[in-house]
């Protein structure tokens, strides 16, 4: 039992669940009705169920981006990939004379996909094979991202009427969600490929010491093209259904910011940035803990302005609970209380 104990208190995951279940209670207590869910048309609504559905693009990045992570690598321009996809999808739409045809969205869905898919090749070229360093070869597509997405949409938010594409963002499947489905679509697809083969453990190799890696015959270079590939695409995914929810392309604010939310959610979820063990588990508890955030500011009525310094105290906090010291700290507490137990019952 006491073993059982350990390996619980010891896990990277309990504080963000003991944070994430703190935040479900300060919302009861704000608005009791926030744990109930309603049926309306044969769909589910409720709080929870806006979580799920609002937290589902930055989730879908906060995936990709663990991998990235995992590899000693960071990606700051999945926010401008985001808003290149949308930007494309909206404006092949607007070209087409049959915006609601399911072929015309899927045409430009692909579209949109395919060249986020180049986008992530480029950051891999910078990173594998030229050798930047992962911060800055982002930074170059962050900051040309937005102003190519600018370009496409001549300065302008374009706004479209398609009903397939906006099912994308606000439709419903079995009364739930469909962004929903299509974000336990990308965890399923990054948990089969890197826990039950040995993708995880070369990508773990790779983080932990590079030069070992290679000489242990595990091809790096292809390892970071493949990650920022992958976390090229869940952009584009993200980048759609944030678009598909408003029916619009907005080059400015489409994904604004969401790179930071990702990188939070990685760490909230126990991913060391000094790359090596990751969670996949945790990040999607991470991004649960962002967006439940981001519900209670508006919950308990702060002004959202305020959200920023929010979501810096809990990383902060979180991140202190984690970390060695205080991990060692709880060991040696429990060590203590233990020999005192051991005591009385010898004394007694």
């Amino acid at each position: 039992m006491n073993a059982l104990l350990a390996r619980v208190f010891t896990s990277r995951l309990f504080w963000p669940v003991v944070l994430l279940l703190v935040l479900f209670a300060i919302n009861v207590i704000a608005f009791p009705g926030f744990l109930s869910i309603t049926v309306r048309d044969g769909n589910l609504y409720g709080s929870l169920i806006d979580i799920l559905r609002n937290g589902a693009p930055m989730t879908i990045i906060a995936i990709g981006m663990t991998l990235v992570i995992a590899t000693q690598g960071i990606d700051l321009s999945v926010g401008a990939i985001a808003a290149i996809a949308g930007a494309v999808a909206c404006s092949i739409l607007l070209g087409s004379d049959d915006p609601g045809s399911p072929g015309v969205v899927a045409l430009a869905i692909i579209v949109a996909v395919l060249i986020s898919l180049v986008l992530g090749v480029w950051n891999g070229f910078l990173v594998a094979v030229l050798g930047i360093q992962p911060i800055i070869a982002t930074l170059v597509l962050m900051t040309a991202g937005r102003g190519a997405a600018m370009l496409l949409t001549e300065g302008q938010i374009l706004t479209v009427t398609s009903a397939p594409f906006k099912a994308l963002g606000a439709g419903f499947l079995f009364g739930i969600p469909i962004a929903v489905y299509i974000a336990v679509g990308v965890f399923v697809l990054a948990a089969v490929l890197t826990r039950r083969t040995a993708l995880g453990l070369f990508i773990e190799s790779v983080g932990i010491n590079p030069e070992a890696a290679r000489q242990a015959g595990v091809r790096a270079r292809g390892l970071l093209f493949a990650v920022y590939i992958f976390v090229g695409i869940c952009s584009a995914v993200a980048g759609l259904i944030l678009t598909a929810n408003t029916m619009a392309a907005d080059a400015n604010n489409t994904a604004l910011f969401i790179e930071l939310d990702a990188i939070l959610a990685v760490v909230i979820g126990g991913t060391s940035l000094m790359g090596g063990r990751y969670s996949l588990t945790g990040t999607l508890v991470g991004a649960l803990v962002i967006q439940t955030l981001v519900t209670t500011v508006y919950t308990v009525g702060i002004p959202p302005i305020a959200t920023m310094v929010f979501k810096a105290a809990v990383v902060t906090v979180v991140c202190l609970l984690q970390s060695p010291r205080t991990n060692q700290a709880l060991v040696t507490m429990r060590r203590r209380l233990r020999s005192r137990s051991i005591e009385k019952e010898v004394l007694a």
